[in-house]
């Protein structure tokens, strides 16, 4: 059975364990289901990154649309436009465009303020734009609704209220002070037709920006809420993994008196003559003593996961020994010959052996012996940098339910209260590891569990790597 307390040793593979996953240690979550303090603005980051980089692709369509106004109404409709100051302002969003990419390249979280910054510098180029073109009375003073729509989608509330009061100073400021345009009367019989047309072109630029790239930051947000959703899985599994460790190291410090007592009379009845001239009785005995010696082994390794015997789990070893020592001592701790071991790893390679890893891949191969007592085969490959083990039987395979709910507690083929847990430790232990569990069901009949671990993690060196 998978030592429960594994995930929260202290010793060489745990360690590694504590470092590999740092988003949500279990210590630090505040209650089961919680998420640990630094998770959350870690995916909130994560999301204003994005949206970040939807926010220079919009400046950038905005100085291609800047650009195309000023030539269609500069050059096709006659109409006199301060070009100096205009291409000034384009470059201006050009090189902060530049610069934004740059800036973004560098960093690896975006703050709420950021977003802010850049929602208002937007609207500094907008301002100076009409400005220089009409003020209020420009038809493109709608933009500004699009810019305090994303700031309602992006921003906190205190933010929003700030942008949306510098769109109200700008605009108020656009019908006191702006550069009038010159429109020549002989080209345009009803000026107020031309207004109405403007108005219906930055209506329609409005909604399909709106629409555009709302409905991406939105899928942002999302992807945001499932991220923190699954560190919170993540908290809650590790808080129930840390619970039962405790629980299994002080059953082990409890049964290592009673043990110890029984091994002490056992082995003073094997020198009583009386006992072992009966044959069946000095049998029976030997049975018992090995039985003993099998539990406090299991004892023993609970306390050396859970730290209390540090040192002892752990030794250098190879690749090709390690596993060969794992199916010869699985074999003879069940008394089973069923077992089919396939080295197919390829040039062998220096690794630390575990207690802890080695009760991960014991756990699989007594779920498989369980289901598939007549045939069990542990295959051993490496696929890039990575080594990967399979164990496959022959039994009636999981459900659909079953593989939807991979190493979520209580969630068994077995149907026997706390079923699961067994898979939920080696899902978690492994993840923690970086590698990943998969299951499937054989298309021959039985199933196939596999463990994808990262030989970088394995090897001695990696085991002090941060």
């Amino acid at each position: 059975m998978l030592n429960p307390t594994t995930v929260t040793d202290e010793g060489p593979i745990s360690s590694r364990l504590a470092r590999t996953d740092r988003a949500v240690p279990a210590d630090a979550a505040d209650g089961p289901g919680r998420i640990a303090p630094l998770a959350a603005p870690a995916a909130e980051d994560h999301a204003n990154r994005k949206n970040m980089a939807l926010l220079i692709q919009l400046r950038w369509m905005a100085v291609i649309g800047q650009v195309a106004t000023i030539a269609f109404v500069h050059g096709w409709l006659g109409i006199p436009l301060p070009l100096t100051p205009m291409v000034a302002v384009i470059g201006a969003l050009v090189a902060l465009n530049l610069a934004s990419l740059a800036w973004v390249r560098t960093r690896a979280d975006i703050s709420n303020r950021e977003l802010l910054l850049a929602l208002m510098l937007d609207v500094a180029a907008l301002t100076a734009q009409l400005y220089l073109s009409g003020g209020a009375s420009n038809p493109f003073t709608s933009l500004y609704l699009l810019q305090v729509t994303l700031g309602a989608v992006l921003l906190d509330v205190r933010s929003i209220w700030s942008l949306v009061a510098l769109t109200c100073v700008c605009f108020t400021g656009l019908i006191v002070v702006y550069r009038p345009l010159d429109i020549p009367h002989q080209n345009f019989a009803d000026p107020f037709n031309l207004h109405i047309i403007g108005m219906f072109i930055g209506f329609l630029l409005n909604a399909v920006l709106l629409v555009v790239f709302v409905t991406r930051i939105n899928r942002n947000l999302r992807d945001r809420d499932a991220r923190l959703a699954a560190l919170r899985q993540h908290a809650a599994e590790e808080d129930h993994i840390v619970r039962m460790g405790l629980l299994a190291s002080g059953a082990a410090h409890e049964l290592g008196t009673p043990l110890a007592s029984m091994s002490v009379i056992v082995s003073d009845w094997r020198r009583m003559p009386g006992l072992t001239a009966d044959p069946d009785i000095a049998e029976d005995l030997f049975e018992m003593e090995s039985s003993l010696q099998r539990c406090k082994s299991i004892v023993t390794g609970i306390l050396v996961s859970a730290g209390a015997a540090r040192g002892e789990g752990s030794s250098a070893t190879t690749v090709h020994r390690f596993l060969a020592e794992l199916a010869e001592e699985w074999r003879a701790a069940r008394s089973v010959t069923t077992l089919k071991f396939r080295n197919a790893f390829g040039a062998d390679m220096a690794i630390a052996s575990d207690a802890a890893l080695k009760q991960v891949v014991f756990n699989v191969l007594d779920n498989a012996f369980e289901v598939s007592p007549g045939w069990v085969e542990l295959t051993a490959e490496r696929k890039a940098e990575a080594l990967v083990l399979r164990v496959s039987d022959n039994g009636p395979g999981f459900s659909a339910e079953m593989l939807a709910q991979l190493g979520k507690p209580y969630h068994s083929s077995k149907g026997r209260p706390g079923g699961g847990l067994g898979l939920l430790l080696v899902v978690n232990v492994i993840r923690k590891l970086g590698g990943h569990v998969a299951a499937e069901n054989r298309p021959q009949g039985g199933a196939a569990v596999t463990l994808t671990l990262p030989l970088a993690m394995l090897a001695i060196g990696g085991r002090h790597a941060g």
